[in-house]
Formats: C-alpha cells, structure tokens, sequence
C-alpha cells in the first residue's frame, strides 16, 4: 500500500482516503492547509496508484481493513479520517470495525446504501473507462461531479481542460479491473443499519447540488448517526470540496481541533 505523508509526527494524525479512480496525491489542495497543523498521511487506496491491483471484487470491509493495518504498521493508534466518496464509505466501515482507531470522522458525498440510480452509474463507469480514451474518460469524470457554475468559470474551466490533459499524460494510469474492484466495493457497500452504533463526532458534508450522490445519502446517514453534523453547499457538485476549497479547508481544521 503506497502512501506520503506530509506534516509533523508529532501533530494529530489526519488519514485522508480518496475516491474511486483518483490516487492519493488528488488531496494535494487541501494537505497544503492542513499540513501546517496535521500530520496527514494520503495514501493510494488498493486498485489504483502505487498500491498493489488484484484482480477481482473488493469490499469497503476489506478496504477499511487496509487501513487499519496500514495504521498499525505506522504506530498510529488513533487518528481524525477524512473520506471522500469510495473514502467516505471506506471511512465507516473503519469506524465500525476498529472503533477504537478513530476520533473523529468527515465524510465526504458519502451514501450508506445504493439506491439502482447509483448502481447504474457505477456499472456505466465501467464502460466508459472500457471504451473511452483517458481525455474522454475524465472529461465524463467531470461532467459526473462538477456544479453548473463551475464549468461557467472560465478560470475553473479551464482547469478542468488542463485535468484532461494531466489524464492522457499520466504514466500510471488506473487498470480497468482496479475500478472493477473499487467498484464492486462501492455498489455493494451497505452500512445503514449499523451507523446508529457509531459514536465517533462526524461531519457529514457534500454539495446540494450533487447528481452523483444526491443530498438524500447524506441526509439519511446524519440521520441515523448519533453524533453527526450536516452542511451542505449550494450550488456545488459532487467535487463541492474543489468548488469551495478554502471553505471547505477551513471547515475540516475547525471539526479536527475541535474533537482532538
């Protein structure tokens, strides 16, 4: 399992666990805030990046197993973990199956359960990584998770031409049968029965305006979970912690001071 870590041992640890498709260094934005007072450590999930790709389904049970081993091979015992979409899901089942490795929680476009719109999309993401060259591939990324107003930007859109640009570049591009796998974990993660037992503080964030994982997922997790908090921003996407970076940075140092 690769991973980096950036910032001082000594502060608290922020395990940051990134979505289906992206690598770890995809948190590059916000680990340059956070750094400065967290001990961050952005690994590859397994399917993607530098960290091994077998072949076949994976599970989000299996993936929290990950990192919780990944945990004890660093000697953190306990840690703040911010996931973000496949992270978040990773996220909870890490708190359901080693509770004791985690204070706090930020779960990013987060669902408990897949409804078959969100199943088809899964399913469609496969075949478009099958057929789709990687400008196209990301380009349909894009139009998935970013806001209306984003891609009215001309200076975020023109980031977003650039991100294409980085995809058909990218030497170590993601295996087809690793998003088979992220995806099997993602389609079939279902948790909701059990986040009620979870009593770690946790933020539930996302965008309003998400198609991806529409407000309803977040909504029915930070209902059932006891000790949660919701904010949601308007007129943001699926990748709302990109269309409100410093916000959203900002709102993430405040929730870890405040439960460390």
């Amino acid at each position: 399992m690769h991973y980096e870590v950036l910032g001082d041992r000594a502060n608290e640890p922020v395990i940051c666990i990134m979505g289906i498709t992206a690598p770890g260094n995809v948190w590059e934005a916000h680990v340059e805030a956070w750094s400065s007072q967290f001990y961050c450590i952005t690994p590859d999930n397994r399917g993607v990046g530098l960290s091994d790709k077998p072949a076949g389904d994976y599970t989000s049970a299996m993936m929290a197993n990950d990192y919780a081993n990944l945990m004890d091979g660093l000697g953190i015992e306990k840690a703040h973990i911010v996931g973000c979409s496949m992270g978040s899901i990773i996220a909870q089942q890490l708190v359901l199956r080693h509770p004791q490795k985690v204070k706090s929680l930020v779960l990013m476009c987060s669902w408990a359960r897949c409804d078959d719109y969100a199943k088809s999309v899964f399913e469609h993401m496969k075949q478009c990584k099958a057929h789709l060259a990687p400008t196209a591939f990301m380009e349909w990324i894009q139009l998935l998770i970013f806001h209306k107003r984003s891609w009215d930007d001309p200076e975020f859109y023109a980031s977003l031409l650039e991100g294409r640009q980085a995809a058909a570049e990218d030497p170590n591009p993601q295996p087809l049968h690793g998003l088979h796998g992220q995806a099997a974990a993602c389609i079939n993660h279902n948790t909701l029965d059990q986040l009620k037992t979870i009593t770690a503080p946790t933020l539930v964030i996302g965008g309003e305006g998400d198609t991806f994982t529409p407000r309803w997922m977040a909504e029915e997790i930070h209902a059932e979970m006891p000790n949660s908090m919701i904010h949601l921003y308007p007129e943001s996407g699926h990748a709302f912690h990109w269309e409100n970076l410093d916000d959203f940075n900002q709102r993430v140092i405040d929730f870890v001071k405040a439960n460390s």
